[in-house]
C-alpha cells in the first residue's frame, strides 16, 4: 500500500500542540470529536495513519490525562449501532473503557446526557454503577440553546453536578456524535470557574481538515461520513476574517460559534481567545500529509464506499431516501462511479455468469464475492452447500497468498461433514453453509493434521487491508468477521434471499 501519511510526524507535532494549549489554562477540557479508538475512517483516507494514534497521543501524555465518556440517554433507548463495530453504544461505552484502561489511561467517569429517566438508560446506570464506574447524570440544560443568561446560571449549567477531576487535560469522549460533548465540557467550565479556577476549552476534531482545500477529496469523504448528519464543510469564515487565513470548518460548528463564544465570555467574565472555530481546534493531522496524491485517492474510495454502505442501510430502513441521495450527489460530485472500485465490477461479472449458467430456488439469489489483495490480484467466491460466498472467497485468497494449488483441499472432509449435520440436524439452522468464522474454525481444527491447513492460516494477517465488494448484503457475522480481519467491505444493496427473516 503507497504510504500518503507519517504517523511519527503527525504524533510528534499534535502532542507538542496540546502542551502548548495546555500552558494558557489551570485545566483544558479537551474534547475529542470522532473515534478515539478504532479510527478506521482517518485510516483508509489517510494511508499510514495509525487507527489509534489518538490513543497512542494520549498515553504519551497519560500523567497529565483523565477521560471522561459522554453517552445520550436516547442513543441506549433507542439502541443505537456504531456502525464500524456493529455494536450499540452502551456496549461501546463498556469496550472504550475496558481499552482506555488496558492502555493504562484513567477513566474519571461516565455522563449520561439529557438524561429523563428512560428506563433501558436507568438499567445501563445500573450495570456501570454496580461495575464500580462512576456516573454521572445531565438533564437537559434550561435555556439552551440561545438563552445564554439562563444557561450560564444555577438553573442552566448550575443543575448539573460537578465532575471531580484532578489531571490538567481531561479528555471528553463518546461513542458517536450528538452525546453531549460540548455541553459536558461546558458544564465543567461553569463549575470550575464558580471556584476559581482557571479552566479552558478545546476542540480535537480530526475532520474536516482545516489546512487543506475545501473541495478536497478528504474533506469531501468527510461529508460522505457523516451523510445522515447533513454535515456541510464551509469556509471558516470568522477565521478569514480575524486572520486572512482560509480554513475549512463544517456547518455546525460555524453556525454554533457566536452563542458559543458568548457562552464562554459569560462564564469567564472576559473576552475569549478564540477568534473562531478553527481557533477552538487543536487538530494538526493536516502537517502529516506526505504525498497528496496517495491521499486523495484513498479518499476517493472512501467516497465510494461510503454510497454502497448508505444504499445497504437504506436498504434495511436505517435511513431515508433523502440521505441515499445525498450520499450518490457527494460521490457524482468527484466524478466518481461504481466501478471505480475495481473488486465491484468483478463481483458482479461473476455473478451474471452465475445467473447465466445455474438456476436457484425462487427465494434464493445468486451471490458472487470479489477481493482484491495487496498484490492487486483479484479473486472471487459463490454460495455452495459448504460455504458461503465470503468464507469461500477467503480461502481462496489464503491460497493465492500461500500459492497453495486450487485444488487442495485445506479442510478435513469429515470436519465440514459434522459440522454441516451440526447444524442442520440439531441447530435447526436454514443456512446451512459454513460462514467466514466457522470456516476459519473449521481451518484451525484441519492444521492439527493438515501442515497445508496452517501455511494457509499464517497467511490470515496479509489479509489486512484487502479490499471486499459482495453482490448482496452480508450478515453481521460475515461482515464483523471480515472487519476484524481488516478487510474493507462493501454490498450492492440487495438481500440474499427473498425471506423476511434474515439476519441483518
Amino acid at each position: 500500500m503507497k504510504i500518503g501519511f507519517d504517523h511519527n510526524k503527525y504524533l510528534e507535532e499534535q502532542s507538542k500542540f496540546i502542551l502548548e494549549r495546555v500552558n494558557n489554562f489551570d485545566k483544558l477540557y479537551l474534547e475529542f470529536g470522532g473515534k478515539l479508538l478504532f479510527d478506521l475512517h482517518a485510516k483508509r483516507v489517510l494511508p499510514g495513519f495509525d487507527e489509534n494514534a489518538k490513543i497512542k497521543l494520549l498515553q504519551r501524555l497519560k500523567e497529565k490525562v483523565e477521560v471522561i465518556i459522554c453517552v445520550f440517554a436516547g442513543d441506549i433507548e433507542r439502541n443505537k449501532i456504531r456502525g464500524d463495530f456493529g455494536i450499540t453504544y452502551d456496549m461501546d461505552v463498556f469496550r472504550l473503557i475496558d481499552d482506555l484502561r488496558e492502555r493504562e489511561l484513567e477513566v474519571n467517569s461516565v455522563v449520561i446526557t439529557r438524561y429523563d429517566d428512560q428506563p433501558a438508560t436507568s438499567l445501563f446506570i445500573n450495570k456501570l454503577e454496580r461495575r464500580g464506574i462512576k456516573v454521572y447524570k445531565h438533564r437537559a440544560t434550561k435555556g439552551y440553546p440561545t438563552d445564554v443568561d439562563t444557561i450560564v446560571s444555577d438553573e442552566g449549567y448550575g443543575k448539573n453536578p460537578y465532575i471531580e477531576t484532578s489531571k490538567p487535560i481531561v479528555v471528553v469522549t463518546a461513542p458517536g456524535p450528538g452525546s453531549g460533548k460540548l455541553a459536558t465540557c461546558l458544564s465543567q467550565l461553569y463549575h470550575e470557574n464558580k471556584r476559581g479556577n482557571v479552566a479552558g476549552y478545546s476542540k480535537f476534531e480530526t475532520f474536516p481538515v482545516w489546512n487543506v482545500p475545501l473541495k478536497h477529496p478528504l474533506n469531501i469523504a468527510y461529508e460522505a461520513a457523516t451523510v445522515d448528519l447533513r454535515d456541510v464543510n464551509l469556509i471558516d469564515s470568522f477565521h478569514l476574517e480575524a486572520y486572512g487565513e482560509t480554513s475549512v470548518n463544517y456547518n455546525r460548528d460555524i453556525e454554533a460559534f457566536p452563542v458559543l463564544r458568548r457562552i464562554i465570555e459569560k462564564i469567564t467574565n472576559k473576552e475569549s481567545i478564540y477568534k473562531s472555530p478553527t481557533d477552538m481546534g487543536v487538530n494538526r493531522v493536516g502537517f502529516g500529509i506526505i504525498d497528496d496524491d496517495v491521499v486523495k485517492e484513498a479518499s476517493n474510495q472512501e467516497i465510494i464506499r461510503r454510497f454502497f454502505k448508505t444504499g445497504c442501510e437504506y436498504k434495511k430502513g436505517y435511513v431515508d431516501k433523502e440521505t441515499f441521495q445525498r450520499a450518490r450527489l457527494i460521490m457524482e460530485e468527484l466524478g466518481l462511479k461504481e466501478d471505480h472500485r475495481r473488486v465491484v465490477t468483478v463481483a458482479r461479472e461473476h455473478l451474471e455468469k452465475q445467473n447465466h449458467s445455474t438456476t436457484t430456488p425462487s427465494k434464493e439469489l445468486h451471490s458472487s464475492v470479489a477481493i482484491e489483495l495487496e498484490n492487486h490480484s483479484i479473486l472471487t467466491g459463490k454460495k455452495s452447500n459448504v460455504l458461503d460466498a465470503s468464507a469461500a472467497v477467503l480461502i481462496n485468497a489464503l491460497k493465492d497468498i500461500a500459492g497453495i494449488n486450487d485444488e487442495i483441499h485445506l479442510i478435513s472432509p469429515s470436519i465440514i461433514e459434522d459440522i454441516l449435520k451440526l447444524k442442520k440436524n440439531t441447530l435447526q439452522s436454514k443456512n446451512i453453509g459454513l460462514d467466514c468464522e466457522e470456516m476459519l474454525i473449521s481451518l484451525t481444527i484441519s492444521a492439527a493434521t493438515n501442515p497445508m491447513a496452517q501455511v494457509a492460516l499464517d497467511k490470515l494477517p496479509m489479509l489486512k487491508g484487502a479490499q471486499l465488494h459482495s453482490t448482496t448484503i452480508l450478515g453481521k457475522g460475515d461482515e464483523q468477521t471480515l472487519r476484524k480481519l481488516g478487510v474493507d467491505v462493501t454490498c450492492d444493496p440487495v438481500f440474499p434471499t427473498e425471506n423476511l427473516y434474515y439476519n441483518e
